[in-house]
């Protein structure tokens, strides 16, 4: 994404997110599993995300901005089922790289939240036993 060029981060957020996501749905007791793709494991589903924004912004004051956007396919047909576009700008509390992610960090946790509500809601209403694979 070029963002960032000059930051180190743990790991790509596209990494971080994932790991969050992937606990999050294992967590929630919704379904019967949860997967990764580099599982040699195939559910029912398969969520694919694409991260577009995930950086700091300046104009009136700093803020987090954070964009993704997430597809829901069927396995067998390959279809998309479902999909959430998640666009947010957070506040940052403060001027420093702590604050920065911080902002980050909340902004992240929001749309994912954003993203399992939409999930469960279609998930409860489409099928009888959740189950899915995610990514």
């Amino acid at each position: 994404m070029g963002t960032y060029e000059y930051q180190r981060w743990a790991e790509p957020p596209t990494e971080m997110i994932d790991d969050v996501l992937l606990r999050e749905l294992r967590l929630s007791g919704r379904y019967q599993h949860v997967y990764s793709l580099r599982s040699d494991v195939r559910g029912d589903y398969l969520l694919h995300g694409h991260l577009y924004d995930f950086r700091e912004i300046s104009g009136n004051g700093l803020a987090a901005r954070v964009a993704f956007e997430f597809e829901l396919r069927d396995f067998k047909t390959g279809s998309t089922v479902w999909s959430r576009y998640y666009s947010h700008d957070e506040p940052v509390d403060g001027k420093d790289v702590p604050a920065v992610v911080a902002a980050l960090n909340r902004n992240v946790l929001s749309g994912l939240s954003d993203l399992r509500e939409g999930l469960d809601q279609y998930l409860s209403t489409h099928t009888a036993v959740a189950s899915t694979g995610g990514h």
